[in-house]
């Protein structure tokens, strides 16, 4: 346990009136958080914390979480995130965003390194992975175009022979 852990005090279990067991580790784990926030070069965030400030749920969080996507630290249980953590969440929610599987989101963090050393390969990747993406949207932009640019002559002849049949069908004064 961290010198910064052990500053928790621990719950009493069992206590009348005392909180379930996951609010007291919240509390705890936000405690944790809060005594953090102004030392040099680590900062801290809670579950709930970025939940809101990404406007996702703790399900999804956690979803990411087991997919090997995040991988928050363990105060007394409860989920603590770092400043890379929050990053690579911005990241993984930024690339559902425009479409990427969550294969392809984990093999680009994987890149990344413990310490940055394959940011190269992460800008290669993401490179090829949008040039990819780029072409692919062109061509279906270009398939759309046709298919506009057929319906819309298929609708002004449908346009034409329904008012010829008005006219014609229409008995003269």
């Amino acid at each position: 346990m961290s010198a910064s852990a052990a500053k928790l005090k621990p719950s009493r279990a069992g206590a009348r009136g005392a909180a379930p067991a996951s609010a007291r580790l919240a509390t705890d784990a936000q405690t944790f958080v809060d005594s953090h926030r102004d030392e040099v070069n680590t900062e801290l965030f809670g579950i709930t914390e970025l939940c809101h400030e990404f406007g996702i749920t703790l399900r999804a969080l956690r979803f990411y979480e087991d997919k090997g996507l995040l991988s928050p630290r363990r105060i007394n249980g409860a989920r603590v995130y770092t400043r890379r953590d929050r990053a690579r969440l911005a990241l993984i929610l930024r690339a559902k965003a425009i479409g990427s599987q969550l294969s392809e989101i984990k093999r680009y963090l994987d890149l990344y390194g413990d310490h940055g050393e394959g940011r190269s390969q992460q800008l290669s990747y993401v490179i090829d992975r949008t040039d990819t993406a780029i072409a692919e949207l062109e061509k279906k932009r270009a398939q759309i175009d046709e298919t506009l640019a057929e319906l819309r002559v298929i609708n002004a002849s449908c346009k034409r022979h329904l008012e010829a049949r008005r006219r014609t069908s229409t008995p003269s004064n």
